[in-house]
């Protein structure tokens, strides 16, 4: 009412599949005088539902936009100072591969045909560059910005970079300005094959919260919309710290610790990061901004939980295998159609007889109940490795008449080691979420 004063707002609901006269028939039974209402207050954004926690801004933000672009150490205020999406290419089917030489034949094919494209429009044979050029290849709009300047591309065998397109895969990626839509910030963060470097990636959605590391290039939905914040940044050959100033003296001065380093903020970080009473008090602000990071109790306890999980995310490839039992069957058919069948990947998970199908002669069996509990998203991390490896279509209809040569048997053993070593590390992962503390303290 206008003029009113200490309005005061009462809250209630009925479940969200009733329709209407459902609705109306308990509103006819139920007198406004006889319904509990909620008395709700708004949080510190004005948000009457959906309510996110008001000490939230009372946190350390990891990046934002002004530290991003600070002209001064001084204008600093977040942890770190450089943060970018994952890579996008607009191109997946063309510039990712697990075989090194199958991905040098693709994007080897596509350059070729571009090329092609670009002397018919320097002799004028193309008209329309929308649609006279040749649609064997993947055409974006920055490509289409190169063919009408006459830009030839070139193959270079230095832009193939070990990445991870999905958790705990690796494969190869076609890393170039050219064939890469948008690559962000991305090449400060790994400029050259051989740049050592890690990240943190972590995803801002209405999916539930993850958080994961990788030395590798990650691809843009490598777990969910990836944000990076890598360790150090490169500037003109230069590796720079990418823990700003700001975050070291922040932190060394609460705990009353000069010995802080930013390494260990690092691992502090992604330590709250995996921190299930956190990640569950502050759901809704994690939906809706970049984490901000508390300072909890005991922060060398939090800094070594953070280092021993990115210890195992980073190295899982060496992790040691999980002794899960290996089932093989030998086929009982001599006919190849039925064979084939039998071959096919299936790569279904069992959770309920803790196994995995890996086709139908081979399952692997005993894996505990506890590496299930293990996700990024919606996902376990061990589903991830099988989601990867599927036999699937490829949309690209070039890639699938002249590429798709994958099969699932081709990788069977590395695939089996694979899920071994990461049953071991979802296993460790675990064990070391379990000891942080049950409250945000």
């Amino acid at each position: 009412r206008k003029g009113q004063k200490d309005c005061k707002i009462h809250y209630t609901e009925v479940p969200d599949f009733w329709g209407a006269e459902q609705k109306k028939a308990y509103l006819k039974d139920n007198p406004l005088s006889r319904i509990e209402f909620e008395h709700i207050r708004p949080d510190a954004k004005y948000h009457w539902l959906g309510q996110t926690e008001n000490d939230w801004s009372n946190f350390l933000p990891v990046a934002n936009k002004d530290t991003k672009s600070a002209k001064s150490d001084v204008l600093e205020n977040a942890i770190f100072r450089l943060y970018s999406l994952g890579v996008v290419t607009n191109r997946d089917e063309w510039v990712y591969d697990f075989e090194l030489q199958k991905l040098e034949d693709e994007v080897k094919f596509l350059i070729k045909s571009y090329n092609k494209d670009v002397s018919r429009i320097k002799s004028g044979e193309i008209q329309n560059v929308e649609n006279d050029v040749n649609y064997q290849i993947k055409w974006t709009r920055a490509v289409k910005n190169d063919l009408r300047v006459g830009l030839k591309y070139s193959f270079d065998a230095t832009k193939i970079r070990s990445a991870l397109y999905r958790p705990f895969v690796t494969s190869y990626l076609y890393f170039d300005s050219q064939l890469n839509e948008m690559r962000y910030q991305t090449p400060s963060i790994f400029p050259e094959s051989d740049t050592e470097n890690i990240l943190i990636a972590f995803d801002v959605s209405d999916k539930p919260f993850t958080a994961l590391a990788s030395k590798y290039l990650v691809d843009l939905h490598f777990n969910g919309d990836s944000q990076c914040l890598p360790l150090y940044r490169y500037e003109n050959g230069n590796r720079l710290e990418n823990i700003t100033d700001f975050a070291l003296n922040a932190f060394r001065t609460h705990y009353k610790n000069n010995h802080i380093s930013r390494e260990q903020i690092f691992h502090y970080v992604y330590a709250v990061l995996h921190h299930p009473a956190y990640r569950e008090k502050y759901a809704l602000n994690l939906r809706q901004e970049f984490p901000r990071i508390p300072y909890y109790d005991n922060f060398k306890t939090w800094a070594d939980w953070g280092k021993k999980l990115l210890t195992l995310h980073l190295e899982f490839e060496t992790a040691k295998p999980y002794k899960l039992e290996v089932i093989t069957e030998k086929p009982d058919t001599e006919n190849q159609e039925a064979l084939e069948r039998l071959l096919k990947g299936k790569l279904k998970a069992d959770k309920d007889a803790n196994e995995i199908v890996l086709d139908g002669l081979t399952i692997l069996r005993g894996i505990p109940n506890k590496a299930w509990d293990y996700k990024l998203g919606n996902r376990s991390a061990l589903e991830w490795v099988l989601e990867r490896y599927k036999e699937t279509t490829p949309k690209d209809p070039t890639i699938k008449e002249r590429f798709n040569t994958y099969r699932f048997r081709d990788y069977k053993d590395h695939g089996i080691d694979l899920l071994k070593r990461v049953c071991t590390v979802s296993l460790e992962t675990m064990k070391i979420i379990q000891e942080m503390p049950s409250e945000t303290i």
